[in-house]
This record gives C-alpha cells, sequence and structure tokens, in this order.
C-alpha cells in the first residue's frame, strides 16, 4: 500500500510540473507595445505563479491542463528575466522586447545565409548582434492531429557561426531595419521550398475547399503517406543502382584519367538536351583540361555554378566535392597540393533523373587559386556514362 501511495504522489508531482513550449524559453524576443500571452501546460487545476519585472501574474490550468497567463504591454528592450512556479520552478533568461516577425514561404525565404557565406563573407564576418534573434521551426509533416509544440527549436542570436542557418532574406532584412530603428529583432523561421499553399491550412480552413479537404482525408491516418515515403525509396534505390550498375564510366574510372578521343565537345554553361544527347536523363561525364603555370598556394576553390540535378567533383583524379541536388551554388575548396604545373584535368560525374541535365546558364564557372582567376567556360569534354 506504501508503494502504491508513493508511486501515486510521485506520478501527480510529475504531473503537476510545469512545461513550456520550445518558443517560451531562453533568449525569446516577444512583441512589444502589446499584452503578450504566456502558455504552457500542468496538471489540472494546477496554481501557476509567473513573476517578471517586480510582479506577479497568477493562473490555474483547466482541465486539460492548459494555461495561459497574459502580461502587460512592454517596451523595447531588455535583457529581462522570467521565473515560472508550481510544483516546480523555471526561470527564462535573456528575454528581449522588439518586433517579431513570421519569416514564411517557399524557398526564397528558406535559402539560409551558409548559401550565401562566399558572397556575403564580410557582412556573415561583422553579423554578431544579440539584439537579432531567429527561431528555426523544423520541417516536418503530421497530418493526424494539430500539434502543440515543436519536436525542436530555440532561440539563437546572431554571430557568425549561428547566422549560417538564418533566412537569408529575414537576416538582411532584419539588420537593416535594426541598424535604422535600434529596436530588437526576432525571426520566427518557418519556411519551406516547394510546399503548396494549401499545405499551410488548418484542417478547419481547408474544410472550405472541398477538394482540397478530400485530399487531406487520405493523409490523416499516416497509412498513404508511409506507403509514399516507402515506395519514393524504393523506386529511388533501384534507379540509382541500376545507373551506377551499368554506368561505363564508373566501371573504367573516368573520374582518374580516360581517353577522351571519341568523346564529344559542348559548350559549357548549357545543357545536354540542346545538343545531341537530347532529352536522355542518367549519367553524363565532362572533362575540362587547363594549364597553369606554377602553384604557390595551399587553397584553391573550384566555382562550378549550378548543375542538374547531383554532381561529383574529381581534380587530377581527386575528389573534392559532391551536391546532391540542382539548387544549391557548387563551391569547391580543396587543398592546391592536387594541382600541378602545366596541365590539369577537371572531370565532373553529372547525374540527371528528369528535365534538362547540364550546367545552369547565367552563374559563374571558375578556378580561383591565389589572386588567379581561371575561366572554365568553354569547350568541354563529355560521354554518357
Amino acid at each position: 500500500m506504501k508503494k502504491i501511495l508513493l508511486t501515486f504522489l510521485i506520478t501527480v508531482s510529475i504531473n503537476a510540473q510545469i512545461k513550456l513550449p520550445r518558443l517560451i524559453s531562453d533568449g525569446m524576443i516577444l512583441q512589444r507595445d502589446t499584452k503578450v500571452n504566456i502558455w504552457g501546460w500542468a496538471s489540472p487545476n494546477e496554481k501557476i505563479e509567473l513573476e517578471f519585472n517586480r510582479k506577479t501574474y497568477k493562473a490555474t490550468t483547466a482541465q486539460d491542463g492548459k494555461w495561459t497567463i497574459q502580461i502587460p504591454s512592454q517596451k523595447a528592450g531588455g535583457p529581462y528575466e522570467m521565473t515560472l512556479k508550481a510544483s516546480n520552478t523555471i526561470v527564462l533568461k535573456n528575454i528581449l522586447f522588439g518586433d517579431v516577425w513570421l519569416c514564411s514561404g517557399q524557398s526564397n525565404m528558406e535559402l539560409p545565409m551558409d548559401r550565401l557565406k562566399d558572397k556575403y563573407k564580410d557582412e556573415i564576418a561583422k553579423s554578431a548582434n544579440t539584439n537579432i534573434r531567429q527561431f528555426l521551426v523544423p520541417d516536418e509533416y503530421y497530418f493526424e492531429k494539430e500539434r502543440n509544440d515543436f519536436s525542436s527549436g530555440s532561440w539563437v542570436e546572431a554571430n557568425p557561426i549561428n547566422v549560417l542557418q538564418f533566412t537569408g532574406v529575414g537576416y538582411f532584412f532584419a539588420s537593416e531595419i535594426y541598424d535604422k530603428y535600434k529596436i530588437p529583432i526576432g525571426l520566427i523561421n518557418s519556411a519551406l521550398g516547394g510546399s503548396p499553399a494549401e499545405s499551410w491550412i488548418s484542417e478547419e480552413g481547408i474544410k472550405k475547399f472541398p477538394e482540397y479537404y478530400q485530399e487531406y482525408l487520405k493523409f490523416k491516418d499516416g497509412k498513404l503517406e508511409k506507403q509514399i515515403d516507402e515506395n519514393d525509396r524504393k523506386v529511388s534505390s533501384e534507379w540509382y543502382k541500376l545507373l551506377n550498375n551499368t554506368d561505363i564510366g564508373v566501371k573504367n574510372k573516368w573520374a582518374n584519367s580516360a581517353e577522351t578521343s571519341d568523346w564529344n565537345e559542348m559548350q559549357i554553361p548549357g545543357y545536354w538536351a540542346d545538343g545531341e544527347l537530347g532529352k536522355t536523363n542518367g549519367s553524363v561525364w565532362f572533362k575540362k583540361e587547363f594549364i597553369l603555370e606554377k602553384v604557390n598556394e595551399n587553397q584553391a576553390k573550384l566555382i562550378l555554378g549550378r548543375i542538374v540535378d547531383a554532381d561529383s567533383v574529381f581534380v587530377n583524379g581527386r575528389f573534392v566535392g559532391t551536391t546532391s541536388y540542382q539548387y544549391p551554388p557548387r563551391i569547391y575548396s580543396f587543398n592546391a597540393a592536387i594541382l600541378k604545373e602545366g596541365k590539369n584535368e577537371i572531370t565532373v560525374r553529372i547525374i540527371n533523373n528528369s528535365g534538362k541535365g547540364g550546367f545552369v546558364t547565367d552563374k559563374p564557372y571558375e578556378l580561383i587559386v591565389g589572386d588567379k582567376t581561371i575561366d572554365l567556360k568553354g569547350t568541354w569534354k563529355y560521354k554518357l556514362g
């Protein structure tokens, strides 16, 4: 009996403890000049106290364990601390009040600063600012019911390391308005490339669009979602297995060296669908020779614009980088010891599974070694793998 009672008391104590959503956490930025809700969960009918700015606010949880406390409008500034008490105590630190912006949309908003680090390296190096912060919402889909919280996420301040995960559009926006108004800026980064507008609508809202609502109902129990995932993985695995097993470029090790007298020529950048290969999907190998007088540098950088879809890149037979899909810029830094005086060779294996494969036009294609830049546009050799 004593053991049962002890277990009951421990269980009640654990359930009574305050739990907060990930948005309500250390380092958060709250909206200035308006009333703000702080919310969370605990046991039903639990007494909650919130101490903030020398005042105490109280609430009692509902039967479902939810509670909300509203604090008065605050001017921009900080940092503050906030203490929440029930059977446990939580102290939230480094809180600011400022302007909070929701950064939502597709790939243009999602594009992280990490993709821009070569073009905006000076801005990244000077990005340290505790008054600009981001909360990154994880990319997940879940159709069964609305979730109360995110599976991950925290508030992080801008600095040369953290800023690489900031939305690029959001960061430059935040930096500009902070410079102008000197008010803390919080970014909630909730963007997902390629996501259709209807996927962002609540279940109640999508009912107004019967076609989309019926589509949603197909996914609600998670079975179709699992079936699609499994089928996609199977199709992709079989396609790449067939590709790699039948690619004569892999078999004959074209990455290292190859006799190219029977290879065709193509002007790069461009798409092989516009030439003799036509609308072929699969693996196509490209080679480009270039001459170096001498190499005195430790590092080199190979810039190959953008490639559709995936690429693996070799310099003088040594692997220097790969990218698995078409959108990221191809920027590969490598040890310049790979290079040699005289003739050098770049080999690119492109895997294209749909559409027009090749090198995207209007992008830079060059090799940078110290203060020397070698233009790689022009005639390349190619052969179907």
